[in-house]
């Protein structure tokens, strides 16, 4: 399995046919509990938040994806952002980009800040100035909603100077372990909203770490069965379902995104695109070297302002106006009136006639024709 490639590994990493009926896809286990032959005595299984048969496929299948020890499930990508955030105590600092997710930024404002944590947000890592060592580095590259890059490897570089050392933290939603390993690049920890890509059809809500090594996977496994905030077996085999498909997808999203990026650059209304690896990105240098390709999310700047970016994102056909992304079909939203409402008033908040992207696998000519029929009658 160590030479496989990544469409191997997709699909046949951490799973086996079932044992008892030959089955070729993993069994949805729905139960909440396992006998035991006697006490302490069972198959590896005994309760349904510590652990599922359904959900351990999909944790060792995520871990071969992304290189690492080992992989821990969840609800929901908040939840596995609770979880690391949970590793603190009041007094340590986070160290994170400026570009962030609005979940993100809500959980850490709204919910830890008042614990006695220090949040600190940089446009660049490693910052050019620190005042005191963070406990935690969180990173989000590409990010939501600007598509900006941080350079994995030279952030990682950077902690090991640091003493003591902080955890590197990547959520690797956008790009997926298709396009980006980070672990491969030095980091600790990977983060990702299986709700998105890896589950791939808008049909399951779902979180992800995979850690490089043992030590700090046990101590998260622990939270994740104290707090408990796990995926039912349902949803583990809906992601797993999904990731079987995952690099065919992604090439899709990504060829069909690099399409429309180059459209919108030629647009007069638009003012400025967002896309890694375009050549119009000023760290598409850092995309070639970092990714495989520049994935399936583009956002834009509408030249006409905010009322304008509003009539064109209700005037799609194809593009469906949503919140959420990574799933086969095109979604189209404003991200500082929807995902990216909780940073209204930071330093984080985002411009409001910013339109984001989630560019989908349907036909390009579909696409394209959508997109300038939105922009005729808007």
């Amino acid at each position: 399995m160590d030479k496989w490639k990544f469409e191997t590994l997709a699909i046949h990493a951490g799973l086996e046919p079932d044992p008892s009926t030959g089955a070729v896809m993993t069994p949805i286990y729905q139960s909440s509990t396992f006998r035991q032959t006697t006490i302490g005595e069972h198959l590896g299984y005994e309760y349904g938040r510590t652990n599922n048969p359904t959900r351990s496929a999909l944790e060792a299948n995520l871990a071969a994806l992304e290189g690492g020890a080992r992989g821990l499930a969840f609800a929901s990508g908040m939840a596995a952002v609770d979880c690391v955030l949970h590793l603190l105590e009041p007094g340590d600092a986070i160290l994170a980009v400026s570009d962030l997710y609005g979940g993100t930024f809500r959980i850490f404002e709204q919910i830890f800040e008042k614990y006695g944590l220090k949040i600190l947000y940089s446009q660049e890592l490693p910052p050019v100035n620190l005042d005191l060592v963070p406990r935690l580095i969180w990173i989000e590259t590409p990010t939501n909603p600007l598509l900006r890059l941080f350079d994995i490897q030279a952030i990682s570089t950077w902690a090991d100077t640091l003493d003591p050392r902080p955890i590197v933290c990547v959520d690797n939603t956008f790009a997926t372990p298709y396009l980006q390993q980070p672990l491969m690049l030095g980091a600790d920890l990977v983060l990702h909203s299986t709700t998105k890509y890896l589950g791939g059809h808008s049909d399951v809500v779902g979180g992800a770490l995979v850690s490089r090594d043992d030590g700090l996977a046990e101590e998260l496994a622990f939270i994740q069965n104290a707090v408990g905030a796990i995926p039912g077996p349902l949803d583990c085999f809906l992601v797993l379902r999904g990731i079987k498909t995952l690099a065919v997808r992604m090439d899709r999203h990504a060829s069909n995104a690099a399409l429309i990026a180059g459209f919108l650059e030629n647009r007069g209304e638009v003012a400025s695109v967002h896309y890694p690896t375009s050549t119009a990105h000023p760290q598409a240098d850092l995309a070639a070297r970092q990714m495989r390709s520049g994935g399936g999310m583009v956002s834009f700047l509408h030249a006409g302002g905010p009322a304008a970016a509003r009539s064109f994102v209700e005037s799609t056909r194809v593009f469906t106006l949503a919140e959420s992304l990574g799933g086969v079909e095109s979604l189209i939203e404003i991200p500082a009136a929807m995902t990216h409402a909780s940073t209204l008033g930071s330093e984080l908040a985002v411009d409001p006639a910013l339109i984001r992207l989630s560019v989908g696998i349907e036909a390009i000519e579909d696409l394209l024709e959508d997109l300038r029929q939105a922009f005729q009658s808007s």
